[in-house]
C-alpha cells in the first residue's frame, strides 16, 4: 500500500451547538467543514474536502466522530469516516484520531486504507489538519 501525507486548510462552513443539563460544562455540536488538501501525493493535492463531525464535551475534553468526502476534479471521490479525542489546552483545541476509507467511485472505487490525523483550531471557524496514512486502489489490488 502508498503511503501518503497530507494537510487541510478548513473553515467551519455550518455549526449548530447546545448545552447539555446532565452535568456541568457538557457541549454537543455538529459541525461542517469545507476546504482544500494538499499532498505530494498527486491523487490527492488539490482534492476538496467536506466533512461531517459531531463533538462531546465535558470541560473541554471529549470526542469527536464523523464523515468525510473528498472530491478530485474529473477522476471521482472518495469516502469515510473518522473519531478522535477531543483536548483543550491554555485555549487551544485539538482533535487527534484516525479516519478510514469506506468507499469511493471513479479511480477511487474500491480504495481501502486510513491512518491518523492531528487537527488544530486557529480561530473559531478556521482550523489546519495534518494527516498521514496508507491506501491500496482497488485496479492495484486486482494484479
Amino acid at each position: 500500500m502508498p503511503s501518503i501525507t497530507g494537510s487541510f486548510s478548513g473553515k467551519i462552513t455550518k455549526q449548530s451547538a447546545m448545552q447539555l443539563t446532565d452535568q456541568p460544562n457538557h457541549d454537543l455540536s455538529i459541525a461542517e467543514v469545507s476546504g482544500t488538501q494538499k499532498s505530494a501525493d498527486a491523487l490527492w493535492n488539490d482534492s476538496k474536502m467536506t466533512y461531517w463531525g459531531i463533538t462531546d464535551v465535558v470541560n473541554g475534553e471529549g470526542t469527536q466522530r464523523g464523515y468525510y468526502h473528498n472530491v478530485h476534479a474529473d477522476k471521482g471521490r472518495d469516502w469515510g469516516t473518522f473519531e478522535g479525542k477531543v483536548t483543550s489546552a491554555g485555549g487551544a483545541v485539538s482533535v487527534e484520531g484516525t479516519w478510514k476509507f469506506t468507499g469511493g467511485d471513479g479511480e477511487y472505487r474500491g480504495i481501502t486504507g486510513g491512518g491518523k490525523f492531528k487537527t488544530v483550531m486557529k480561530s473559531e471557524t478556521d482550523l489546519e489538519c495534518s494527516w498521514d496514512g496508507s491506501y491500496e486502489l482497488a485496479k492495484a489490488q486486482t494484479r
